[in-house]
């Protein structure tokens, strides 16, 4: 079977996706900062060589909001050149071309750096995790009143179903950009947190309110939502059942 290399596998996406790799037969390798023997920072780009080596397949999920994906892309990039990888598969968020969100634009910048790399190469699209909603959901549970962005919904997808996706395109030949995956609903804010407040047996007040700036008029307008492309199965409460214990 194929020799994968997986960066960021022992993130959200990257665990699930190596044990899918390696239940499907594939010699997995997982790179991230402190996994050995593949130890690697992207960002500076050492023992690269020797992680790459024999690698038919890179699938990389490594990404910062912090900054520095762009630099992490070149140096695995050149890496994986000199090594003589024939696949590189990038997984990317719907809308990185629609919404001027300053980590968007990373991602699509990702995305142009491995069209151009002179290997064959497959980008998915997604939209955002469950996992990433519940998140911001507790964070705002935290405070007494729930704030929430007013006229912005979304399209969790369920993470086990991006793996499986991303396991069958590096199985695959170089595909280009194929179409994007969507969760299988569009839910507007309050709903999702309502959703969140029944699952955790929490109560609090909703409050939606309104943002400035041009990435919250592309998140209002739209522009990380694909409901022409809500092949997702999991919905975001099967999700939270999965995943809370309601709280006495």
């Amino acid at each position: 079977m194929t020799t994968i290399l997986v960066t960021g596998g022992t993130g959200t996406l990257g665990r699930p996706l190596t044990e899918r790799l390696r239940a499907d037969g594939h010699e997995v390798r997982v790179l991230s900062r402190h996994t050995r023997p593949y130890a690697v920072d992207l960002r500076e780009g050492t023992g690269l060589a020797a992680a790459l080596a024999g690698v038919d397949t890179v699938v990389h999920c490594a990404s910062s909001p912090r900054g520095g994906d762009e630099q992490a892309a070149r140096h695995l990039i050149e890496a994986a050149r000199a090594a003589g990888v024939q696949h590189l598969v990038y997984i990317s968020i719907v809308g990185v071309d629609r919404v001027p969100l300053a980590y968007y634009r990373t991602k699509l910048a990702v995305e142009r750096l491995v069209e151009e790399s002179g290997i064959g190469w497959t980008v998915l699209r997604t939209t955002q995790f469950h996992d990433l909603v519940l998140q911001l959901l507790q964070n705002s549970a935290k405070l007494p009143v729930m704030l929430l962005p007013a006229g912005v919904a979304d399209q969790p997808v369920e993470v086990a179903e991006v793996a499986d996706r991303l396991a069958a395109l590096a199985a695959g030949a170089p595909a280009g950009r194929v179409p994007d995956m969507g969760g299988p609903e569009v839910r507007a804010f309050p709903d999702l947190a309502r959703a969140y407040l029944r699952a955790s047996g929490r109560r609090r007040p909703l409050l939606n309110v309104r943002l400035a700036g041009s990435a919250y008029a592309g998140f209002r307008a739209g522009g990380h939502l694909t409901p022409e492309r809500a092949v997702g199965k999991g919905t975001f409460e099967q999700f939270l059942a999965a995943r809370l214990t309601p709280q006495g």
